[in-house]
């Protein structure tokens, strides 16, 4: 295929990104527009400043079938991202945000012949609380779940890559703890924390973790976007972990993000079988008391706290074309220069 059909291509595809206004949502616009594509948002919530970038923007949710078809109309693929995240809410939230509203999208897909289809996933998907080291695509579903999130999410998954065939091209991607100037999630809560005196080191602090750089994250969804689009059966029905490719210790990678926002790190620890403890109690007793706001500690959060979990990620490299982050001190950088602290 020569440059010029290329670029021809590119110019007249139309891609959906539901949850365009979410923090990986907006980067992933921002990389197809950059790219030449022609882009349509799809959120509750209006966007202004992706609109004035050129994002055709509808207002409405992918729970509701109606707003999938009006979003769906004359798009050439869809880029799913919206979700219900966290660790705490009850289940028919969860299953409402994460399992319908992706089963609304491939339905209308399959009914308008939309041929592809890149989901946005979790590593969490395969999280059960062990250790996971160098994990690739191969390791199984859990058996139990530490929270809806992951059930959910994992279920949601598993429909996408059923619905892979010469028709629709689907794939799944799993960023791990995406990060970067902007993040309205895990740099706030982690330096909330730090400030109201709730942080504390679980276990030694040692255990490796894997991130990615938004940015990054948003390039890997292009790159799958386009094997999708060129029905790569090498790619397609198929999961992706996406990382910065080099694992770091947890509380380091903390402590960075303190010190980015001229923070001091705690010294307190606890230890990670006496935090997963206090979270199973902790549960128990919110779910007795009927309380709704997510209580201090969870089984969940104290293993992703305190366990190993980094992945393998030579199929995204090999499948989807994806180069890790190269330069994540300059990144790091950025957090102290441009993050709204």
């Amino acid at each position: 295929m020569t440059t010029k059909v290329l670029v021809t291509k590119v110019l007249t595809t139309k891609v959906l990104v539901t949850g365009y206004g979410g923090f990986l949502g907006r980067e992933i616009c921002r990389e197809l527009l950059r790219t030449g594509y022609r882009v349509r948002g799809l959120a509750r919530n209006r966007y202004v400043e992706l609109e004035k970038l050129g994002v055709e923007c509808v207002q409405a949710s992918a729970t509701e079938q109606t707003a999938c078809e009006l979003a769906c109309s004359g798009v050439d693929a869809v880029i799913h991202t919206a979700a219900l995240a966290g660790v705490w809410g009850p289940a028919s939230q969860y299953e409402q945000a994460n399992i319908v509203a992706t089963d609304n999208l491939l339905s209308v897909c399959k009914s308008k012949g939309i041929g592809s289809f890149v989901f946005t996933s979790s590593p969490s998907v395969t999280f059960d609380g062990a250790a996971q080291r160098n994990m690739d695509e191969q390791a199984p579903y859990p058996k139990t779940w530490l929270c809806h999130y992951p059930r959910t999410k994992a279920i949601a998954e598993q429909h996408v890559l059923e619905a892979n065939n010469a028709r629709l091209a689907t794939c799944s991607l799993r960023p791990h703890l995406i990060w970067g100037v902007g993040d309205p999630h895990l740099i706030p809560r982690v330096i909330s924390r730090c400030r109201s005196g709730r942080l504390r080191r679980v276990g030694d602090g040692k255990n490796r973790i894997d991130t990615v750089h938004v940015d990054h994250a948003a390039i890997a969804h292009r790159l799958a976007l386009e094997r999708m689009l060129d029905k790569d059966a090498n790619a397609s029905g198929r999961s992706y972990f996406i990382t910065d490719g080099a694992p770091v210790e947890c509380w380091d990678w903390l402590t960075t993000i303190l010190r980015s926002a001229n923070l001091t790190p705690p010294t307190k620890s606890i230890s990670l079988k006496a935090a997963y403890r206090l979270g199973s109690v902790l549960e128990a007793m919110y779910r007795l008391a009927g309380i709704r706001s997510e209580p201090p500690m969870t089984r969940f959060v104290a293993a992703q706290l305190g366990v190993d979990h980094y992945f393998d990620i030579s199929a995204a490299k090999q499948r989807l074309g994806y180069k890790p982050i190269e330069n994540r001190d300059e990144r790091i950088a950025e957090l102290k220069t441009k993050q709204a602290l």
